[in-house]
């Protein structure tokens, strides 16, 4: 047998994805509930806050750009960009060596709706992760964890970030 099925795990309760799918739930709640006064869903607060630190690295950043930041797909991508812009959290700009595409920047409002953000994204996470810490795991050990995992080449051979 391929270690697969029952005989690999007897219940959920000793399955990784299993818990790993739970406290995912778990955050996206509160990270919903955190974002809610803002007026931002949790794809707008992720490419809002990439796009706010691309700006703040001197970059002004195409869709395309952002989505790579961001690990969004482009169509996705363009479709919440969009959404900012009409909440005027973002302009787009011609870019002056290809027409085609847009050059984004982040507004003063949209400064404002991404650093209080991010100021409450930040509190929810220290609170959720929280119990890793208690358990000796200090947060860099977590984030390379995390960040092992999320990069990780997936059955296909390419890699997971993407």
């Amino acid at each position: 047998m391929s270690g697969a099925g029952p005989d690999r795990h007897p219940g959920p309760e000793t399955s990784p994805g299993f818990w790993l799918w739970h406290a995912t739930l778990r955050w996206q709640r509160e990270i919903a509930a955190a974002l809610a006064p803002f007026d931002l869903t949790h794809a707008q607060f992720v490419l809002l806050s990439c796009a706010w630190w691309l700006n703040e690295q001197g970059q002004t950043p195409n869709q395309q750009a952002l989505a790579a930041q961001a690990g969004t797909d482009v169509k996705m991508t363009s479709q919440v960009v969009r959404k900012l812009e009409a909440k005027g959290f973002l302009s787009r700009e011609t870019d002056p060596h290809d027409t085609r595409a847009r050059r984004l920047r982040i507004t003063g409002r949209g400064t404002e709706a991404a650093v209080a953000a991010i100021a409450e994204v930040e509190r929810v996470d220290e609170a959720f992760f929280g119990p890793a810490a208690a358990r000796g795991a200090d947060s860099r050990q977590l984030v390379m964890l995390l960040r092992d995992l999320a990069e990780a080449p997936g059955p296909d051979g390419r890699d997971g970030s993407r």
